[in-house]
């Protein structure tokens, strides 16, 4: 099963606690209270996001959740059904394109969008 099979099969909360419990094996640092305590939310509260039996939190502790697990901002925050703010104003200033070009997209094999992504980002287009 390739990565992003995986992460769509996992739970929010199921990928937050595999993350904790995968750096917790290599350093005790990563018990669910000091992550906790590092996030700015409360073990409790931690404790039953991974569990699923609370909705994600918001933007905010989401990034700082992903930078203290080392997971990546948007895989994070897109599991957690939400989008950056920085996207969403993206998306915002142009929704009918964006709309239009993630349709299309989602169709796309990866090295087709990666393509895009860097002619984009170079200027080759």
């Amino acid at each position: 099963m390739q990565i992003a099979d995986r992460e769509r099969a996992e739970s929010f909360g199921d990928h937050v606690r595999r993350l904790r419990e995968k750096r917790a094996k290599a350093d005790s640092s990563f018990s669910l209270r000091q992550v906790a305590m590092r996030c700015g939310v409360t073990p409790a509260y931690l404790s039953r996001i991974e569990r699923g039996e609370v909705a994600p939190p918001g933007e905010e502790a989401l990034v700082r959740l992903a930078d203290e697990l080392g997971e990546n901002r948007d895989v994070l925050l897109a599991l957690a059904g939400k989008i950056s703010a920085d996207l969403r104003s993206a998306i915002l200033a142009r929704p009918q394109l964006f709309a239009e070009l993630i349709r299309v997209a989602k169709t796309m094999p990866d090295n087709a969008i990666l393509r895009i992504v860097r002619d984009v980002r170079d200027g080759e287009w």
